[in-house]
């Protein structure tokens, strides 16, 4: 067994062309050269040695009978230039599950694989990331539409860190004068205190600036939800397969088909937004028990979306269950779409005076593009599209250095701001790693993957 610094893991789905398994620590040299002959080797015999940051083509063994698992390829990174900081091995064998299996046992025998988020937590710890850094890395894997992925990539690339050390250098140059007013009371106390508010004005407002942007693009990486709600037959599943693009729920002209509700993601301008087809809602009374539990969850897939759209079947007179439904929904933030509009027989009997409607079509396509358009500008702002930070934990932290210098009160005295300033401080720090503890570390790096 080799030190129990140096991991190993795979990085890589099981089933590809190829897998990758990853070992980092200060052994992993000479873990790679006991599992790895080069080609250029003789048979039977352990490696010389890898040239740093050269692929090389050759056998993976088993250490302790010389049987060839796979031909593959390997390198070797020399520490601190690798992505944990520290020496780095990497295996490239067939994606095959007994390939795989048979590799990383021939690696158990002499390292312990690693925990979920030990390669970047490692980069987070030798100071190859900063902690924003690193939780970009999952947000970058999980990342579902291009506009996800690029905000996750900005974040990758430092983006919140260089904004959040900007904040924190002006706190620094306010804090330090409030101390040297504390030392030197008589001397600086009276010119220095009446200007602090002054100086925290714009740091304030860079503070609101950021929170604003944060709570509006987080709907890039966690997403949104959008509930179609509609009596039976209103037009709900056939809508949900046009938005789609596929026939993922059944659609049938006899009342009551959709029993469960059916979730697919779409990408709309850039966000994830999770699509819900419910069931028809309807009078309970003479339906059967698998029906009554769709209509519940339908009701509860509506309390619980961010935005509704309310499907009303434009070749039918308005019901009174169709006013209730409007009735129900009209304290949330919905969209009202006039169904079935290629049809002949279209026209709103009713009325509908005074909504604001849409006309779709789920056998032509028209209106989808308007709807798509007003679900974006229901769902998004401007705000959004140039948002430094996405992450809850972020935004929070960022809320908690606004109020403790929005609380900073010169009355109150010179220790009381001081005191305001570095609570401020601490938050902020909280987001690069600079101020973090080791349960908020463990933590977030549970979250990840094992072999990222």
């Amino acid at each position: 067994m080799i030190k129990d610094d140096t991991v190993y893991a795979l990085s890589t789905p099981v089933g590809g062309a190829i897998a990758v398994i990853r070992i980092t620590g200060s052994e992993a040299e000479a873990a790679i050269n006991r599992i790895f002959v080069p080609a250029s080797a003789k048979a039977g015999k352990a490696a010389s040695g890898l040239e740093v940051r050269k692929m090389t083509y050759g056998n993976v063994i088993d250490p302790s009978t010389s049987e060839i698992i796979d031909s593959a390829m390997a390198c070797l990174f020399r520490a601190p230039n690798t992505y944990t900081g520290e020496d780095m091995a990497e295996i490239y064998v067939h994606g095959g599950r007994i390939t795989v299996e048979r590799t990383l046992l021939a690696l158990s025998s002499m390292l312990k694989p690693a925990a979920a988020g030990e390669f970047t937590k490692r980069a987070f710890m030798n100071g190859k990331l900063d902690l924003s850094q690193a939780e970009a890395v999952m947000d970058v894997i999980s990342a579902v539409t291009i506009q996800s992925a690029k905000l996750a990539e900005e974040q990758l690339a430092g983006s919140i860190g260089k904004g959040i050390r900007d904040i924190e250098e002006q706190l620094i140059d306010i804090l330090s004068e409030i101390e040297a007013a504390l030392d030197y009371p008589d001397e600086l106390e009276e010119d220095t205190l009446p200007l602090v508010p002054e100086r925290l004005e714009p740091v304030i407002k860079r503070l609101d600036s950021l929170i604003r942007g944060g709570e509006a693009a987080r709907i890039y990486r966690d997403g949104a939800t959008a509930a179609i709600l509609g009596l039976p037959n209103a037009g709900k599943s056939s809508l949900f397969n046009a938005l789609m693009g596929t026939d993922r729920a059944i659609v049938t002209a006899i009342p009551g088909t959709t029993r469960d509700i059916i979730e697919e993601t779409i990408d709309i301008a850039g966000a994830p937004v999770r699509l819900i087809d419910t069931a028809g809602i309807r009078d309970t009374g003479h339906m059967d028990e698998a029906e009554k539990i769709g209509v519940n969850r339908a009701k509860k897939a509506a309390e619980n979306a961010d935005i509704i759209l309310v499907a009303i079947d434009g070749t039918a007179d308005i019901s009174e269950e169709a006013y209730s439904i409007l009735s129900e929904t009209a304290a949330k933030k919905r969209l009202i779409l006039l169904t079935k509009c290629d049809r002949p027989d279209f026209s709103i009997k009713g009325g509908l005076k005074g909504y604001d409607t849409i006309k779709v079509s789920s056998f032509t396509g028209e209106g989808l593009d308007v709807l798509k358009e007003k679900l974006a500008a229901s769902l998004l702002s401007k705000e959004a599209e140039s948002a430094l930070v996405t992450n809850t934990r972020h935004i929070h932290a960022l809320m908690e250095a606004r109020d403790a210098l929005e609380d900073a009160d010169i009355s109150l005295g010179a220790d009381i701001l001081a005191s305001n300033v570095r609570t401020a401080l601490y938050s902020l720090g909280s987001i690069t790693g600079r101020e973090v503890t080791g349960d908020v570390i463990d933590r977030i790096f549970s979250r990840f993957c094992v072999g990222k």
